[in-house]
């Protein structure tokens, strides 16, 4: 069984830094065919990201828990001349896919523009440094690539963090990126041709829909992969369980998730709010205006298991996660604390197993 332990003066490593022992020995044992400057084969790319055995023994941990379907999807848009775009409402694991996509195609996650309402056409293309540009006017050594040019001159992959949050102006400039696999520099009456294996991973919120649309011309370059949120509790509770425990002992939080108790409550509680209904389909709820994902649930029992550590007995409990619970769920001081009561007295209450997990968010109020 292969493992990786992290880098002490690192909080977190890049996916290919993290698994370069799985990356390595799928490259070993990958005999398949595999698409120009490709590090591995899309069959060893799925086996890396949704895990396997290998024939020598080493176990490939699972990187995304989710239908296999949509990650052979999304691998095989890689290999074409499609780019990709990962849709889904916020905590659905689309950064996480991308970066891991990216790691195992390209063997570097590193090419990433953040969108953000501030982005300016510089981030998807190229800049200058201004003062050799002054000094000695347009060149090539004035030029400044950006993560989009360097991956096109390199034959590997791109991602572009939350397309929808860039202004429509400046998305559009992928647009003869993506169709033509070029780049002009016109100050320099040249342009930059992309290398085979470029390609560009893009990922979006569903609830970003109608702040920057896409434009009809820009969305028929990707191929549009939606990732879903969790099928049932045993796979959310899973997800959340692998998560919290990596990131347990990348903190070095001396705490223990002896039981699943705390994380079956957690997910429970976000499933039932935002579904509108509670697991036995018995009682409908309001939901409130948290989006509740998979990422929220361990956020709340990252903060439960630094709680324990911390001021605890090291064993994760309910008075550990209620506080994060509550601050997860109301993010609207007024509507969001009325659904939250709600539910508080008509749903947990009646649990007698949940007694400790109701008395504890009772006592925060």
């Amino acid at each position: 069984m292969t493992t990786t332990q992290p880098t002490p003066d690192v909080l977190r490593q890049h996916a290919e830094d993290a698994y370069a022992d799985e990356l390595a020995a799928l490259a070993a044992v990958d005999d398949r065919p595999r698409p120009p400057s490709w590090h591995l084969s899309p069959w060893a790319v799925a086996t890396y990201v949704l895990g396997g055995d290998l024939p020598d023994g080493t176990r490939i941990t699972p990187k995304y828990l989710g239908q296999r379907r949509l990650v052979e999807v999304a691998i095989s848009s890689l290999a074409t001349d499609r780019a990709l775009l990962l849709l889904g409402v916020p905590g659905t694991a689309k950064s996480w896919l991308g970066e891991h996509l990216a790691a195992a195609i390209s063997g570097r996650s590193t090419l990433v523009v953040q969108g953000t309402a501030g982005t300016q056409e510089e981030a998807l293309r190229y800049g200058w440094n201004y003062a050799r540009l002054l000094a000695e006017g347009p060149s090539r050594e004035a030029l400044v690539a950006g993560p989009v040019m360097r991956a096109m001159e390199t034959g590997a992959i791109a991602r572009v963090e939350e397309l929808t949050r860039i202004p429509s102006d400046v998305q559009d400039s992928l647009i003869s990126i993506l169709s033509e696999k070029t780049l002009p520099v016109p100050e320099l009456d040249e342009e930059i041709q992309a290398r085979p294996g470029f390609n560009l991973i893009a990922t979006a919120n569903n609830r970003d829909k109608g702040v920057n649309d896409l434009s009809s011309a820009l969305r028929r370059r990707f191929n549009t992969v939606v990732l879903p949120l969790p099928d049932s509790l045993e796979q959310e509770v899973e997800i959340v369980r692998t998560r919290v425990t990596a990131l347990g002992a990348s903190l070095e939080l001396p705490a223990d998730l002896a039981s699943l108790s705390e994380i079956q409550r957690v997910v429970t509680v976000m499933r039932e709010l935002r579904s509108g209904v509670t697991t036995d389909q018995r009682t409908t709820i309001k939901s409130p205006s948290a989006t509740l994902s998979t990422a929220e649930a361990i956020s709340v029992m990252t903060n439960g298991l630094a709680l324990a550590a911390h001021f605890g007995d090291g064993t994760v409990r309910a008075d550990d996660v209620a506080g994060g619970l509550i601050g997860a769920v109301v993010k609207d001081p007024v509507q969001d604390r009325l659904v939250w009561q709600e539910y508080l007295e008509t749903v947990m209450r009646n649990r007698r197993e949940w007694s400790d997990l109701y008395r504890a968010c009772r006592d925060l109020g």
